[in-house]
């Protein structure tokens, strides 16, 4: 049975710290987690005492958005009603989607010119005329 979605902080048990909107699921006679987008937010300081946010996916090598934790993995989390962390999530989510979306699809045409023999012959022509 999963339960209702909810933001939350979870700092797992090797040290690393995730913000994600969380579903609570009882799977036989475990806990598990299903994390949806889950980000690294970090608190960046400038020389000038200003504070930002830099917002990272969680697992920077894969396409997936949703993740399965067991809760045995987890050290501690927290549910999160701090509006201005949530905004900065989906803010990100936000980006990420129209970064996704305006991608070219690359095909066969773009960018090739020639084979490396075919290039040779091409640049030496160049080469003469100028």
């Amino acid at each position: 049975m999963i339960e209702e979605e909810f933001y939350s902080t979870i700092k797992l048990k090797t040290g690393e710290e995730i913000f994600s909107l969380v579903s609570v699921s009882e799977e036989r006679d475990k806990t598990i987690l299903i994390l949806s987008n889950p980000v690294m937010i970090s608190e960046i300081a400038s020389k000038y005492g200003v504070t930002g946010y830099k917002v990272e996916p969680w697992l920077k090598t894969t396409k997936e958005d949703i993740f399965i934790i067991d809760f045995e993995n987890v050290l501690t989390m927290s549910e999160s009603d701090d509006d201005e962390m949530i905004e900065i999530y989906n803010k990100f989510l936000k980006n990420v989607e129209k970064s996704r979306s305006n991608r070219t699809k690359l095909n066969r045409k773009m960018g090739y010119l020639a084979n490396v023999e075919e290039a040779k012959k091409s640049l030496e022509k160049i080469f003469k005329i100028s």
